[in-house]
């Protein structure tokens, strides 16, 4: 060992349960990616100290250098005093198994939809044959890119209105090989007119313009082009009810995020029949439905929709 290195008596865990205290005393607010302090603190730990996210506890009480101390206290203190998200400030967010690249341009990758996706979007897709795949609203290409990581004999469409979120997830392509990935400039179904998928995959912008303007700091850092849904959270989502069924086969199934406007939707459309997705931590506002619902009562979801214009 160097003898000009220095030691002083901190050790991996002592950063960790520093850094969560030090979020917690500010106030900060957890929701992209991690949902606590010391699962945050961990992150930037690691990331200081140029080591693997899921390193083994067994490290936890290896000794950090002074100058490894001064650069883990120097990216507490920026979340603290700035407030940017974690994966903003590591360049790095972990979904479905995968690291994407992660910065302003579009949301921080935290969709529960990763669950699925490891799962083969089974019970849902009930072993029918999928060839053709589409993730409308892809932003940083996270659902679609892992989507055709995990299905590599599917071909898969991400498709993004936003030319910052598509410049990401075409950098995100690139850093993971999805080569059977293909994006897509597209206002919703706009820029898609003819294309028919198996199975459509979507996390459009659900969060109301009251919650949106009332979000905590960190939100003020993501594009608010991927938030912002209108007085009840669903202007976008009613839209790709309305439209889906004239990109979906005959058998083909649409998965949707609505996040807290799950209930919205429900006063909105008792009649139509919604699937609302189970996760290992209870529902989280994801339904799927089948082509045929969507086209049953299409008048229904067709007088909403064409109402949001």
């Amino acid at each position: 060992m160097p003898a000009s290195v220095s030691f002083e008596p901190l050790t991996l865990v002592d950063l960790i349960r520093y850094g969560a205290s030090r979020f917690n005393a500010a106030g900060l607010s957890f929701g992209h990616s991690y949902d606590n302090a010391l699962d945050e603190a961990t992150q930037l730990v690691l990331h200081a100290l140029h080591l693997p996210h899921d390193l083994s506890p067994v490290y936890g009480q290896g000794r950090v250098t002074t100058e490894e101390k001064d650069a883990v206290l120097a990216l507490f203190q920026r979340r603290v005093d700035e407030r940017i998200p974690a994966a903003y400030l590591t360049g790095e967010a972990w979904f479905a198994g995968l690291s994407f690249k992660s910065d302003a341009r579009a949301l921080v990758p935290r969709s529960p939809i990763a669950e699925l996706i490891e799962a083969g979007f089974e019970p849902w897709l009930g072993g029918r044959e999928v060839r053709r795949a589409l993730d409308l609203c892809t932003g940083s290409g996270c659902i679609a890119i892992a989507t055709g990581h995990y299905h590599p004999d599917w071909d898969v469409i991400g498709a993004d209105i936003n030319d910052a979120a598509l410049s990401l997830a075409a950098e995100n392509k690139e850093r993971l090989l999805a080569g059977n990935v293909e994006l897509r400039k597209s206002d919703l179904f706009q820029g898609l007119q003819g294309e028919v998928f198996d199975l459509i995959v979507t996390n459009p912008p659900y969060v109301t313009d009251d919650e949106t303007d009332a979000l905590p700091r960190e939100y003020s850092f993501e594009p608010e082009l991927g938030l912002r849904a209108g007085f009840d959270g669903l202007d976008l989502a009613l839209k790709i009810l309305r439209d889906a069924p004239q990109h979906l086969s005959e058998d083909g199934l649409l998965i949707c995020e609505v996040g807290e406007a799950e209930r919205a939707l429900g006063e909105l459309l008792p009649q139509l029949p919604l699937a609302w997705v189970e996760f290992k931590v209870g529902q989280m506002g994801i339904f799927v439905v089948e082509r045929h619902d969507l086209v049953e009562h299409h008048d229904a979801i067709k007088r909403l929709a064409d109402a949001r214009a």
